[in-house]
């Protein structure tokens, strides 16, 4: 059963379809013949790090978000999402990349204002390679910061910083029970979206309606969302990546990835990865 409260978080370690599940949700909330414009899904959305919403708190001295500790921040993240929750009309989706868990001794998810969460996982083996594109590492970089257990990401003009952690530590906190959340696999939604996000339907409590479920899938497909993107750009792309949409498949670790870099993956996060069975067969951790 979900709390009271209106923030639906929609989580994920980075690059692992946080997105796509979002342009289903908004398509399918607002039920409209055209997909929706990727670039105004913050409607019924918002991101938890959007640095806009910190700024109203700052102190007189500072101008920017950019000029706050970490410490200033994780004590204003739980009344800016206490703001979000208040400002929102029933259920609102927030995307978040935060571990779950603490920072700094505060929250880094204001569980009083929360009625649950979507959490979306996906191979690291893919994940790694996604990462290096976006973020224009090498593939060798891409596998060390996912084993990082206090990674996070840079304190940015348009975002505070989010704290991630390692990708193992991540999956862990947000499955470690299944309370109020919904866990979907990237690759689950790949192979049969409409068994997913009829998933998503039943989650939020909203009765069968397979005509409006088709048309939102249409409407999130991976095509639509990436030539929208080609066309128009993407406002959440950052700045240093080629495209936010690439190539959005599985098992492309099958052909872009050496041995040594699917051991090392395998060694690191072993545990998680047999959990959700992304195990390549017959490998076990050296």
């Amino acid at each position: 059963g979900l709390r009271m409260g209106n923030i639906l978080w929609v989580a994920s370690y980075p690059k692992s379809g946080n997105t796509w599940v979002r342009a289903f949700l908004e398509n399918y909330i607002q039920n409209q013949d055209q997909p929706i414009d990727i670039n105004t899904m913050h409607t019924i959305s918002t991101a938890e790090s959007a640095a806009h919403r910190y700024r109203p708190y700052l102190p007189k001295d500072k101008t920017a978000t950019t000029e706050l500790t970490l410490e200033e921040i994780s004590v204003l993240r739980p009344q800016v999402q206490a703001d979000i929750a208040h400002q929102a009309n029933g259920t609102t989706f927030v995307k978040t990349h935060n571990y779950l868990g603490e920072y700094n001794s505060q929250p880094l998810h204001n569980s009083t204002v929360t009625s649950g969460a979507i959490y979306v996982v996906r191979n690291p083996l893919d994940v790694a390679i996604s990462m290096a594109n976006y973020f224009d590492y090498t593939i060798d970089e891409a596998i060390a910061y996912m084993a990082e257990e206090m990674t996070g990401t840079p304190n940015e003009v348009p975002h505070v910083p989010q704290i991630i952690t390692s990708w193992s530590m991540h999956v862990s906190s947000w499955t470690a029970d299944d309370a109020s959340k919904l866990i979907l696999r990237y690759e689950d939604i790949l192979d049969d979206p409409k068994k997913a996000f009829r998933k998503v339907e039943s989650f939020l409590g909203l009765k069968k309606d397979p005509v409006r479920l088709k048309n939102a899938i249409k409407h999130s497909s991976f095509a639509q969302l990436k030539a929208q993107e080609n066309k128009r750009g993407f406002v959440e792309k950052h700045e240093n990546a080629n495209a936010f949409f690439r190539n959005g498949g599985k098992h492309q670790w099958k052909t872009k990835l050496t041995t040594e870099q699917v051991q090392k993956i395998v060694n690191t996060h072993y545990e998680q990865m047999q959990r959700f069975k992304y195990l390549p067969a017959g490998m076990k951790p050296l």
